[in-house]
């Protein structure tokens, strides 16, 4: 058997290690009690007024279903653009400590060590080589997140607004985390390919995970660049929602400013 290099050595031990990743979810937040009633209201003609404070709005009640709809929408809209705009440029992830994406916990548990051991400079290539690939996957979300906000319904817009905390999270990923996958796993593959540390944690992750040493998420680095990076995605947009209904003045529409000013 060819003898391991030092470095094949050092990722063999490494990759033994297992780490939870942080979740990281869209979440609106509690908005569909905010708009519950009314929405509820206006989906079911006839049924009768729920009993909250949001109900009884005045400058609510008096919106049909396409002003609730279509202020939820441009809400999203604005949420979409907003978070593609930060996360899609040069530096979006890697410059930001908020939205970095870190080595996968294999590697980060040990990065001091690579520097000790004189692959330092391998640890930093693939640092920037993950976070590049994340920047340059997000762009290629936004026509697919504009899509699926342009063909909710009225039943969709019902569901996340009452479904609870995260059915935004919910109906975002049901409606373009399978597509959105695969389009952000070749430009990750195309950008870690460049880099040799990369293929050998592959190689040693891949044998770690069919033991059940660390997850299944993270025995690729590809598949791991394309779940932080969708996550962060989704998360942008919720921290937008947010600012968004906490001044929708600043939001700049007056539908939006309508449709979340009368909360």
């Amino acid at each position: 058997m060819k003898p391991r290099g030092t470095a094949e050595l050092f990722i063999a031990s490494l990759v033994l290690l297992t780490a939870s990743a942080p979740s990281l979810a869209f979440d609106l937040n509690n908005l569909e009690n905010q708009l519950n009633g009314t929405l509820q209201q206006n989906l079911s003609p006839g049924s009768p007024p729920q009993n909250s404070p949001n109900s009884n709005s005045a400058a609510l009640a008096s919106m049909n279903n396409g002003e609730v709809g279509a202020g939820l929408k441009a809400a999203l809209n604005k949420g979409v653009d907003s978070a593609v705009s930060t996360l899609g440029r040069t530096d979006g992830f890697y410059g930001s400590p908020k939205w970095r994406i870190p080595l996968p916990p294999s590697l980060q548990k040990a990065s001091d060590l690579m520097h000790m051991a004189g692959l330092g400079g391998q640890a930093d290539a693939l640092d920037l080589a993950i976070n590049r690939a994340a920047e340059a996957a997000v762009p290629q979300a936004k026509t697919l997140l504009v899509q699926a906000i342009k063909h909710m319904t009225l039943v969709d817009a019902k569901n996340i607004l009452t479904g609870g905390p995260h059915s935004a999270t919910d109906y975002f990923r049901q409606q373009t985390e399978a597509p959105l996958t695969q389009k952000f796993l070749p430009i990750a593959r195309q950008a870690t390919a460049k880099v040799k540390l990369a293929k050998i944690y592959d190689r040693y992750a891949g044998e770690a995970a069919q033991f059940g040493l660390i997850k299944p998420d993270e025995s690729s680095l590809d598949s791991y660049i394309t779940q932080q990076a969708l996550s962060r995605l989704y998360q942008a947009i919720g921290d937008e929602e947010s600012a968004i209904r906490a001044n929708p003045v600043a939001a700049g529409s007056a539908l939006i400013s309508k449709v979340f000013g009368a909360l």
